[in-house]
């Protein structure tokens, strides 16, 4: 579900983009207006990022080779963090250069009015993308909060795109003020001001994304819950206790568990193995995510340490 649905958000975003920066682009060769070139590079820079996390979904889907024993799941990551990157250069540096610019050298808009349907026109089309997004999320969020989700998510494709969406949202708000401002004062500087907070605005998310997403790259453990499921499973029958566990994603949906468990003492072969087996079982039925898993058996001769 949650690559499916993150597939989803992808395209809607793609397509919303595409048009968005096409419409932009025409807006800003009318009026000359710096938020609108501000937003029409924002909206070039995110649809290439869709289409960057559609490349990682991909590729991310190769066969696992003697080079990659894991497979390719954490091209995803490395896609996404590449994604972060441009938002932050394309998007947030570029505007702020803009801003700085059309400061020093205000220049007067013409034709506002046609940057202000094409703002309109925008918001609509990025409020029917940022709801896809959400609805997309929902299914696989839970009961955590937004903020949690896009700190928890081991999935990178859907906080990359639900913060894309709300920085596009308030970054065409930002926009409208800067032209409206403009137009109801007769002075450029307000379109400057809206183009400084755009820039802000894609540097913060931008920030937030290349934090969240190099540490899904270096590589991050089981979620608290996850865990917790993991080491209620281990112990039945005559597994007596998890000694130690370590966790972590090798892709968005599949983590590697390594653990040592407590047997009870004087088991044969055959019945140690098949306590690994139904420990194994266990553990896949409560977390799926959990596809490789290593389990060491000894005896219980240690304090529970994790």
């Amino acid at each position: 579900m949650a690559a499916g649905g993150g597939t989803r958000a992808i395209v809607a975003a793609l397509l919303a983009n595409a048009g968005i920066a096409v419409a932009k682009f025409i807006g800003f060769i009318i009026t000359g207006s710096s938020s609108m070139l501000a937003e029409s590079v924002h909206s070039v820079a995110d649809t290439s990022n869709q289409g960057l996390l559609l490349l990682g979904q991909r590729t991310s889907q190769r066969r696992a080779t003697r080079e990659h024993p894991f497979g390719f799941g954490r091209d995803r990551y490395f896609y996404s963090f590449i994604v972060a990157l441009m938002l932050f250069s394309l998007g947030s540096a570029f505007a702020i250069y803009e801003a700085l610019h059309k400061l020093q050298h205000p220049e007067p808009l013409t034709s506002p009015i046609v940057a202000v349907v094409i703002l309109v026109v925008a918001i609509v089309l990025e409020t029917f993308s940022f709801r896809t997004a959400i609805v997309e999320s929902r299914k696989v969020k839970g009961d955590v909060s937004w903020w949690g989700f896009i700190r928890q998510s081991r999935t990178p494709e859907l906080p990359v795109v639900l913060l894309e969406d709300a920085g596009a949202l308030f970054g065409l708000v930002f926009a409208l003020f800067g032209v409206g401002l403009s137009v109801i004062t007769d002075d450029p500087m307000w379109d400057a001001v809206g183009t400084l907070m755009i820039g802000i605005l894609l540097g913060v998310i931008a920030i937030i994304l290349i934090i969240e997403m190099k540490s899904l790259l270096i590589g991050e453990g089981a979620t608290p819950r996850e865990y917790d499921a993991i080491a209620e499973a281990v112990v039945a029958g005559r597994v007596q206790r998890l000694i130690h566990i370590r966790t972590q994603y090798i892709g968005p949906d599949e983590l590697l568990v390594a653990a040592k468990i407590a047997l009870a003492p004087g088991l044969p072969l055959a019945e140690v193995a098949a306590e690994i087996d139904g420990a194994e079982e266990r553990i896949r039925a409560a977390v799926p995510a959990a596809r490789l898993i290593y389990l060491e058996p000894d005896l219980d001769r240690t304090p529970a340490t994790t």
